[in-house]
């Protein structure tokens, strides 16, 4: 069962490697919700709903033991991993 949100523009389990060798699942979702609060146009309503829909989708499947939001504009994101011109940084959730 795929991770499936209105706000998520994408989803995927990866598999993250620790500096001392163990792994970890981690559902990585991207998403336009803005996620920075000193945005102005920063709403924690979205970014709670889209959280939510993620905690309990780890709860219900064993797929992914956490998980990140990762936010920008889809024209931001570069298929081959390249940083676009004048942009700010992408904002990484931790949770």
């Amino acid at each position: 069962m795929a991770f499936e949100h209105p706000l998520a523009r994408k989803a995927k389990v990866w598999t993250a490697l620790s500096r001392d060798g163990t792994q970890q699942r981690i559902l990585v979702v991207a998403t336009t919700v803005v996620l920075d609060p000193k945005n102005k146009k920063y709403r924690r309503s979205l970014v709670d709903r889209l959280s939510n829909a993620a905690r309990a989708y780890l709860a219900d499947t064993n797929e992914a033991a956490s998980f990140v939001l990762i936010g920008g504009k889809p024209k931001e994101w570069k298929p081959d991993g390249s940083a676009a011109v004048n942009r700010e940084p992408l904002t990484l959730e931790m949770v």
